[in-house]
């Protein structure tokens, strides 16, 4: 097996293992910790740690430590979540939720950083666009990951009302510490030649990349991506399956999306490469689009139980798309400033999140839907300018002197 290949099969099963885990605690917290509200507000804790983390942790700790260690010591964060929920108060759980907060971002910034460089080294080795590659091992990362959506729903519904007593999340830290390759991509072997950027230089290139017009038109993506995200898991659980099938169903109705999305995310990166990703944003915008109309007009009724896995099923066929396309375009992108535009990724993600478990209690499902319906179709306008504006690049003839596509793109992005 072909080293790129090989680590990136080890980033998904580490992926895999860490949030079957963490998967099934985080569905158990409202309801093994519902006294005086302490799931609840572990979970709001573990929402606010992680935006404050997208702000300024993920290009500092990649810049120091690496991919590969950030990712080992961001899944030490969720371990200690785990172990906090042994023996879980007031003085365990809020702390090790915030601990959560702040190594999720990093973790998901290594993540996507580390497959858009492996993705790029192998294009370069065998001749191929790295886009494509790039979009492949998205695809074959979130056919792994998705699919411990499959198994923490069942382990959830296996062990609901019981202290859990999860260990996976030690194995992926060992097996992603022992197994996992370093990697530097050629950016970073130039640049490290030169003198380190300033302290402050990292922590604030963040928000530094907002002075690229497109990762303004594209912070849109990742919000809606939270905004759906939230919508599955607090309100087509509750106001629909729950309502109208019982609570036993919710696990279920999951595991359908989870194994339609992990099936989907592999075919959309195989895909890519003869659709292009303008295609499948499309596929994914006029999924979710045809979804959200249906269910303004759908009265659920429990006769009518093959159209709740219907919906599910759909949501993650168009979920399969933001996840795996949205990352990619992120990667290739910004090639110049990964760490950064991934950071800023998990941080409008986070936000969108936040935002709609937010206003959960306090609007009506139609009112939440019309939501999705506004901000789906912002995003994808956004979008397609950000497309125009690239397809106008590529096609503007090169005047004597000028720098090719991607000499200019990567002018563009540096700081």
């Amino acid at each position: 097996m072909e080293r790129s290949l090989r680590n990136v099969l080890v980033v998904s099963l580490g992926f895999l293992l860490l949030f079957t885990a963490y998967g099934g605690l985080q569905n158990l917290q409202s309801s093994l910790y519902s006294k005086e509200g302490l799931g609840v507000t572990a979970l709001s804790t573990l929402y606010g740690g992680m935006l404050l983390s997208s702000m300024f942790l993920p290009p500092l700790l990649i810049q120091k430590l690496g991919c590969k260690w950030t990712i080992v010591l961001s899944m030490c964060c969720y371990v200690a979540f785990s172990l906090g929920n042994f023996h879980a108060s007031w003085y365990t759980l809020v702390p090790t939720s915030i601990l959560l907060g702040l190594g999720a971002a990093p973790l998901w910034s290594a993540q996507g950083t580390y497959l858009t460089v492996t993705g790029n080294r192998h294009a370069e080795g065998t001749g191929q666009a790295g886009k494509d590659v790039v979009n492949q091992y998205f695809g074959i990362f979130f056919l792994i990951f998705q699919s411990s959506g499959v198994w923490g729903n069942l382990i959830s519904s296996l062990v609901f009302g019981q202290k859990p007593t999860q260990g996976s999340g030690v194995l992926a830290v060992l097996l992603t510490a022992v197994f996992l390759e370093p990697v530097k991509d050629a950016q970073q072997k130039s640049e490290g030649e030169k003198k380190a950027p300033p302290f402050w230089s990292t922590l604030l290139s963040t928000f530094k990349l907002f002075r690229d017009k497109r990762l303004r038109l594209l912070v849109l993506l990742p919000l809606y991506s939270g905004f759906e995200q939230a919508f599955l898991a607090g309100d087509y659980t509750r106001s629909y399956t729950t309502c109208a099938l019982g609570i036993q169903f919710v696990g279920y109705v999951m595991i359908c999306f989870a194994a339609v999305n992990a099936l989907c995310s592999v075919l959309y990166g195989k895909l890519s490469k003869f659709t292009g990703r303008t295609a499948l944003f499309a596929l994914g915008a006029v999924t979710h689009l045809s979804c959200i109309i249906a269910l303004l007009l759908w009265k659920p009724h429990p006769s009518q139980l093959p159209l709740f896995f219907v919906f599910s099923g759909l949501w993650g066929m168009a979920d399969a798309v933001w996840q795996t396309q949205n990352n990619a375009l992120f990667g290739v992108l910004f090639e110049k400033n990964k760490e950064a535009a991934f950071a800023t990724y998990r941080l409008w993600e986070a936000l969108g999140f936040v935002v709609a478990f937010g206003y959960s209690t306090f609007l009506c499902v139609s009112v939440k839907l019309y939501i999705l319906l506004a901000v789906l179709s912002l995003a994808m306008a956004a979008y397609g300018t950000v497309e125009y504006l690239e397809a106008r690049k590529a096609a503007r003839p090169l005047a004597p002197g000028q720098p090719r596509l991607r000499e200019a793109e990567e002018t563009q992005t540096k700081m």
